[in-house]
């Protein structure tokens, strides 16, 4: 959650001042998660070697790397790759125009709906308790954010914006949903990662004409691929397959918080007693869905 949170960071500092643009921000993003991604397989598969003292190393990389690092093109992975791609893309471009607050509400108010009721299809139920949490979870986000949809006009929000941010969340709940089952988390999201780059590509030669970016879009994208998307990616995947639909949609409400939280340490943003109790109010919601026995 860490992580998705540094993303947004990296997303609004790196286009909120016109460093680079979204489709080379989106680029740069996956490419570099997925350099971070296969190179974190590679150096599994040489430590794993070391540590069975195989007397020939090259043959041994060589086998395991053809096993289990070869990409297998089939439907499924392309699914996911197109949904990963999807997310990235929507989420930056939905950012050029849209305020912060606006677009967590719609990204994350699309995902807990879409993952919750995915959940409810699939026969997970939620108790009293849960239940409670779970509302409690959603009044602490709109708390959050406040403030600043008071002072919001609803004429100034950018109806395309809205409507991407929006794609973006149903991107992002289905490629969370698609993790159930995934039992090799970071080759899978390394392939992920891998089969997304044609479609970042073709989107890049399609915007070839709006591409600028300085060194500071560029340490952004790297920081927003690398750390935030490849190695975040990689654990969420690892973690999905053993959660609920409904508690991994409840975990994700927390990222707001700790993007406020990272607000106020990297961008001097005041602490302010709705922020304190909104975050009391969501951590204690997702803590009572994850805690609270569901019913039989």
């Amino acid at each position: 959650m860490a992580a998705f949170a540094a993303n947004s960071l990296f997303c609004r500092l790196a286009l909120a001042g016109e460093h680079i643009d979204a489709a080379s921000f989106t680029a740069i993003r996956l490419l570099s998660g997925t350099v971070m991604l296969w190179g974190i397989l590679q150096y599994r598969a040489i430590i794993d070697c070391l540590l069975r003292r195989n007397k020939d190393l090259t043959l041994s990389l060589k086998s395991k790397s053809d096993s289990h690092n070869k990409p297998q093109f089939n439907h499924t992975r392309w699914l996911s790759a197109f949904a990963l791609f999807t997310y990235a893309a929507a989420f930056s471009f939905a950012y050029i125009e849209l305020p912060t607050a606006i677009g967590a509400l719609i990204l994350f108010g699309v995902v807990q709906v879409v993952m919750v009721t995915h959940g409810i299809m699939q026969g997970e139920l939620l108790g009293l308790k849960q239940k409670v949490g779970f509302f409690t979870a959603i009044i602490g986000l709109v708390m959050l954010f406040l403030p600043q949809l008071l002072t919001t006009d609803i004429n100034d929000i950018d109806t395309l914006s809205a409507l991407l941010m929006l794609i973006a969340g149903i991107a992002w709940a289905l490629y969370s949903i698609q993790a159930k089952g995934v039992t090799e988390p970071i080759r899978v999201s390394a392939n992920n990662f891998l089969y997304a780059l044609p479609f970042t590509l073709v989107l890049s030669i399609l915007l070839y004409s709006q591409m600028k970016f300085n060194q500071v879009g560029l340490v952004y994208a790297i920081l927003s691929g690398a750390l935030a998307s490849g190695a975040g990616y990689a654990l969420w995947y690892a973690v999905v397959p053993h959660l609920k639909s409904t508690y991994a949609a409840s975990v994700q409400l927390t990222v707001p918080v700790l993007a406020a939280i990272a607000a106020i340490i990297w961008l001097d943003e005041d602490l302010t007693w709705l922020i304190s109790l909104s975050s009391f109010l969501l951590l204690s919601g997702v803590a009572l869905v994850i805690h609270s026995r569901p019913p039989s």
